[in-house]
């Protein structure tokens, strides 16, 4: 079982080693996952190189990748899946993650992708969306998964999101 921390009202935060996610996560967030750990060298973490988006064309609208640079560190958006673009309602691509959310710093975003990169492993997490956006949503499920090209280093993120809507639907 994941150690679960308790944050901003309602959300839970889990915490745990690869495939270590919560057992009422969604089935796609198992799904990148558990195709993160396949493309895990035996010493050090996947690599950019090691991942091929064409053995998981069912999730990459959920895909967001972020550079990792600097060492506090700071997030640029490299790619946007079609439904990351929707859910955060404007292309992201090329920009940095402080300039698009004015508010991420102090946030649980921004802890969870700093922590993801200082304790290179996955973190995931359920619950409203930290950082404000101009939609209504009523629970956000997401994984950060880090990357590093040369096995130790963290130089990307993988975030995959998905949302309950308004309405109730899954996106």
């Amino acid at each position: 079982m994941p150690q679960e921390v308790a944050a901003l009202s309602g959300t839970r935060i889990h915490i745990g080693l690869p495939g270590n996610v919560s057992e009422d996560c969604h089935d796609k967030i198992r799904q990148i996952v558990g195709y993160w750990m396949s493309i895990h060298p035996p010493d050090g973490l996947p690599g950019r190189q090691h991942f091929d988006p064409a053995e998981i064309p069912a999730l990459l609208p959920n895909i967001r990748l972020l550079d990792v640079v600097g060492s506090l560190p700071r997030f640029r958006v490299r790619l946007m899946g079609t439904q990351v673009r929707e859910i955060m309602g404007e292309e992201q691509t090329g920009r940095w993650l402080d300039e698009v959310f004015p508010n991420l710093h102090g946030s649980v975003t921004h802890a969870e992708l700093v922590k993801t990169v200082t304790m290179r492993k996955p973190r995931w997490r359920r619950g409203k969306p930290a950082i404000a956006l101009d939609r209504l949503f009523l629970d956000m499920e997401r994984v950060y998964l880090p990357f590093a090209r040369n096995g130790r280093k963290v130089d990307m993120v993988l975030t995959f999101h998905l949302v309950t809507d308004g309405e109730g639907t899954l996106r």
